[in-house]
């Protein structure tokens, strides 16, 4: 057992003050250095216990620990934007957690632990474009929560991991084109979110909870085309998102919540033509995403969420005919993306990212009468796309990317690109929208896309 008390005491210490000569290193090396070391220990231990029936109980708190440990490691690397490294840590930490469930089924704490490492695999998964299996992860992890919110209606933390299930759900679900599957999984969140909230409303984690299930409502009324009923549910969660950031203002988490709000009001104003009201919330977006970033540089989140504000506010001053400036801005959106994707190429959100600043650019460069430049940047977005596409057939927001992409270079009248291809192009593109139609997955704002490749071959038949 001294061995084992030994191994449980490096766990407690997650990040020692650092040596003169590691002082300057990032704090998630120095984190991540300090559970492989604790790992290493602690599992020697472990192995070299004479595990007896009077001590299964405090192995099972290390095996515990260790899980939680590998969890830790995960996180760090996914916010380095390494995947793949991430993805080998949760599933450590998953096998160990299925162990003790599976030791002990009536044991609620390993059971919970179970669900999230389900969840938090799912969350890589569906980061890494594979959203068939992270809705199994996810389907996983609700199956347990659901048992477990059932035992025990009352303990509101059970009740909650059922509402996050819900919703992990509904995003992937929206992101396959299934919006009305999405619209019930985000209902079934928020039912259980307005309850938590109005059983405890000074629970901020509650709260918070509530705002994201109006936001994500909000997101699939904006799909279908219901931008009144969206902008109504995005005020709502800004209204619950500004009273937390007002609350703690050093709270990050916090302050990235109340610029999404700003970000997602500024779609519905922009949708609805007021342009420059858009601009203003993009703008105060930008200004709290700013601060993030430089607070902490090394932060793949943050650091994306720098790049969208730019993107949104190249498109204002692109709407608003300033083209010299909103080519600035989605050049210096460029510039975070293709350091994030370098980063992780294996990561697809960001692979797509490049896809929408590639395209930006191309708009911006033909409106200036830059075909050639247009022609490139067209071009390697479209690259981007198929490689995505390809990957995974069934994500309906790749394929509709791809189709776009077509679109987009079908559209240059340069002798660059004969009329052969650009009819080539729409017919690829076609092809993959009426597939995405007969499947159900065109979204409402996309069903006349069809027609309008069908009008485009026609021109240029002629």
């Amino acid at each position: 057992m001294t061995k084992l008390r030994k191994a449980t005491a490096t766990l407690t210490p997650l990040a020692p003050s650092p040596a003169p000569a590691v002082a300057g290193l990032p704090r998630w090396v120095l984190i991540t250095g300090a559970l492989v070391a604790a790992l290493a220990s602690a599992g020697a231990a472990v192995a070299q216990t004479d595990v007896s029936g009077s001590n299964t109980v405090s192995v099972d708190q290390v095996q515990h620990n260790l899980s939680i440990d590998q969890d830790r490691i995960g996180d760090a690397q996914r916010a380095q934007g390494d995947l793949s490294a991430a993805l080998k840590s949760y599933q450590a930490s998953m096998g160990i957690r299925r162990k003790l469930a599976e030791r002990d089924p009536g044991n609620a704490q390993w059971q919970r632990g179970l669900s999230v490492s389900h969840d938090r695999i799912g969350d890589v998964q569906r980061a890494q474009g594979d959203l068939g299996a992270a809705l199994k992860s996810f389907q996983a992890g609700m199956e347990i929560a659901r048992k477990l919110a059932e035992r025990d209606p009352g303990n509101a933390q059970w009740q909650r991991d059922l509402s996050v299930s819900h919703n992990k759900i509904g995003d992937v679900q929206s992101a396959q084109g299934d919006l009305g599957g999405a619209l019930k999984s985000f209902q079934a969140d928020m039912e259980i979110a307005r309850k938590l909230a109005e059983r405890d409303p000074g629970n901020a984690e509650w709260q918070r909870g509530l705002s994201v299930s109006h936001e994500r409502i909000g997101e699939v009324q904006s799909a279908q085309g219901d931008l009144g009923g969206a902008l109504k549910s995005f005020q709502a969660g800004m209204e619950i998102a500004r009273k937390l950031a007002e609350r703690d203002p050093g709270n990050a988490e916090w302050q990235r919540d109340l610029s999404v709000s700003h970000n997602l009001i500024g779609n519905v104003q922009s949708a609805q033509g007021d342009l420059g009201e858009a601009l203003k919330s993009y703008q105060a977006s930008m200004g709290i995403r700013r601060k993030l970033a430089e607070r902490d540089p090394g932060n793949a989140q943050w650091q994306r969420d720098l790049s969208i504000s730019h993107d949104r506010i190249g498109n204002m001053q692109s709407a608003q005919g300033d083209l010299s400036a909103a080519l600035k801005s989605y050049q210096a959106s460029m510039g975070i993306r293709r350091k994030l994707a370098e980063r992780d190429p294996g990561n697809a959100e960001w692979q797509r990212d490049l896809v929408v600043s590639h395209v930006k650019i191309g708009d911006v460069q033909s409106a200036q009468g830059d075909l050639g430049g247009a022609l490139k940047s067209f071009q390697a977005s479209m690259e981007i796309a198929r490689k995505l596409a390809e990957r995974d057939p069934g994500n309906a927001q790749w394929q509709t990317d791809l189709a776009f992409s077509c679109w987009k270079l079908s559209q240059l009248d340069t002798p660059a690109l004969p009329k052969a291809e650009r009819r080539a192009l729409l017919k690829r593109g076609l092809a993959v929208l009426e597939r995405l139609q007969q499947r159900g997955q065109l979204t409402p704002d996309k069903q006349t896309w069809p027609e309008a490749f069908r009008q485009a071959l026609q021109k240029l038949a002629r």
